[in-house]
């Protein structure tokens, strides 16, 4: 007998970072199905984000504030460039655009009462504006789609400001979606569709192709609202710099940038998860091209994409922002995925904090479905009251972090407060490695 094989230690095999478990499992299920994944959310890959980035509080080079007996200002006004009637935030944080359709009417209620309780607004979605929403929302941006769904002179005038939507950070180039079992009767009166059929929307407006064309809808929108309303563009993070440039010289008087890890009520897995750019790296460049034209805080600019902390809401302050959008974290807020409904997410066949399967309208917590049994189980006073104590925490959190660098104003933290613990971070945020002065990159700029 061989005593080398005897004696040979056995190892276990290593499985393929290339072809992973979950990799196979994918090709597993097309292979089975001929269909793409669809799902929820945004990205799940790790990619730079806000906890890369570092504050440097005051000390001896600094002066910071005396803890809450020095005043530390959230204020922000949105769409001061043309509109007659601009928007007046207590707190630089916004809820973005959720449709009522990937939503519950009584989560958009939620979100209204919340937003109102805080002072801010919140933002209808594709497939128009819902009463629960406009009845609970003292300020309320109504999105302008290319679907044009549920879209109506009378609401564009009731709303407070428009946001035309060009792209959305997890699908940029890509349509909605919104499949047949979410398509309740009252959904599709609203989106004026059959219903239970499924509803993909267009990638791109109807009615322009450019951004010479949209300046000629952004005037059109104004002449219908007596250029009342703030106008806002929406794109998703792709091409940061040129399509904030090409969005200010179309007239936008607020530009809204979503990175890759803002989520979506369905699209393709492989578009949320391979097409656009982190949300840090697309703040600067944004910012950058606000600067060149001399516009950076007369347009301005509003970050979403993976916001979930006073901490996240400062850094994009610091790098430049106006205000920010949450969806994702609002939705958690007023108790998406919540472990209370853990038997019902393991009959689904995933997990609390897992769940991304919206759009098949079975959400056990009641917010992103039609079903009026699961909706019975949202209370949308109580989502109200919970989203109204985040967002207090939210800006509790940015306030401590502004007066910890000696600002009286969360508008004036600045790139110099900041400092990055990877250089990946420190080149798409451009501000340096801790420990260094180095920024990588930078004579590119």
């Amino acid at each position: 007998m061989d005593e080398n094989k005897i004696n040979k230690p056995r190892t276990m095999p290593i499985q393929s970072a290339t072809f992973s478990g979950s990799v196979n499992a994918e090709i597993r299920r097309a292979a089975a199905t001929g269909i793409y994944d669809i799902r929820g959310g945004g990205a799940k890959r790790k990619v730079p984000h806000f906890d890369d980035l570092l504050f440097l509080g005051a000390s001896m080079s600094r002066y910071p504030l005396e803890g809450y007996r020095e005043k530390c200002e959230t204020s922000v006004i949105l769409g001061t460039r043309h509109a007659k009637n601009p928007i007046e935030l207590d707190i630089p944080i916004t809820i973005a655009g959720m449709s009522f359709g990937a939503l519950s009417g009584p989560a958009k209620e939620a979100l209204g009462r919340g937003a109102t309780m805080a002072g801010t607004s919140t933002t209808t979605g594709d497939g128009g504006m819902t009463e629960e929403e406009r009845g609970h929302s003292e300020k309320l941006v109504y999105q302008y789609l290319p679907s044009r769904y549920g879209m109506n002179p009378d609401d564009l005038r009731r709303c407070d400001a428009i946001e035309v939507v060009v792209g959305q950070g997890a699908k940029p180039g890509g349509g909605g979606m919104l499949l047949g079992q979410k398509i309740s009767d009252r959904v599709a009166k609203m989106r004026d569709l059959p219903t239970g059929i499924d509803q993909r929307s267009a990638c791109r407006h109807p009615d322009w192709t450019g951004p010479d064309d949209l300046e000629i809808k952004i005037l059109e929108l104004r002449e219908i609202t007596n250029w009342e309303k703030p106008i806002y563009v929406k794109v998703g993070g792709a091409r940061p710099y040129f399509d904030t440039t090409l969005a200010v010289k179309a007239g936008a008087d607020v530009v809204v940038v979503d990175g890759m890890q803002g989520g979506t009520a369905a699209t393709q897995d492989v578009f949320i998860e391979h097409v656009g750019q982190p949300t840090l790296a697309c703040i600067r460049p944004a910012v950058q091209a606000l600067q060149d034209l001399g516009m950076h805080r007369e347009v301005q600019l509003v970050i979403s994409g993976g916001i979930r902390t006073g901490a996240d809401v400062a850094k994009a302050l610091a790098l430049g922002a106006d205000a920010v959008s949450i969806g994702s974290a609002a939705m958690i807020a007023l108790g998406d995925n919540d472990p209370r409904w853990e038997a019902d997410y393991n009959a689904l066949g995933t997990t609390a904090g897992a769940y991304d399967d919206w759009h098949e309208g079975n959400d056990p917590a009641g917010i992103t479905t039609q079903d009026t049994k699961l909706m019975a189980r949202f209370d949308p006073i109580d989502g109200g009251r919970r989203l109204r104590n985040y967002l207090k925490v939210m800006s509790l959190e940015a306030q401590t972090i502004a007066r910890a660098c000696g600002k009286n104003h969360v508008l004036n933290l600045e790139p110099e407060d900041l400092c990055a613990l990877t250089i990946e971070a420190a080149a798409m945020a451009r501000v340096p490695l801790s420990g260094t002065d180095w920024i990588p990159g930078r004579e590119k700029f």
